[in-house]
């Protein structure tokens, strides 16, 4: 496997936590999150530490960093005592955070259920030409 850059790793870490795969997240002070990741591809796990995204996805947030680490027990016991630490200093909002999770890209209603029936929506029927009309 090719080695990642930083800024590739925190891209993907990133996109982890969107799809609501942080083993734990919590919510710091000043719209910053402390999340536990382990990455089923590279068989890593990571604690990511970084700010809420202003741009869209188009940049990585300031101050965004991650630490890496070859065992899920071990990146645990970090992501412990990084909270611990946190509490301390007075920066621990929300343990357990599901704020702001996701990116601009997916979130919203969904239009169309997966195994929605065309047939059955009268929205999506045009009265003058159907299918269901014999020529």
């Amino acid at each position: 496997m090719q080695e990642r850059s930083e800024e590739q790793v925190i891209s993907r870490l990133l996109e982890l936590e969107n799809d609501g795969q942080a083993e734990r997240r919590a919510e710091l002070t000043n719209e910053r999150f402390l999340a536990l990741l382990h990455d089923p591809d590279d068989r890593l796990s990571y604690v990511l530490r970084h700010g809420t995204d202003q741009t869209e996805g188009a940049e990585i947030p300031a101050g965004t960093e991650f630490y890496q680490y070859p065992t899920p027990d071990e990146a645990q016991r970090a992501f412990e005592q990084l909270l611990a630490e946190s509490r301390q200093a007075g920066e621990l909002v929300e343990e357990d955070s599901t704020d702001d999770i996701g990116d601009f890209e997916s979130s919203g209603a969904e239009v169309r259920d997966l195994f929605a029936d065309s047939d059955e929506d009268e929205l999506s029927q045009d009265p003058v030409i159907s299918e269901e009309e014999e020529p």
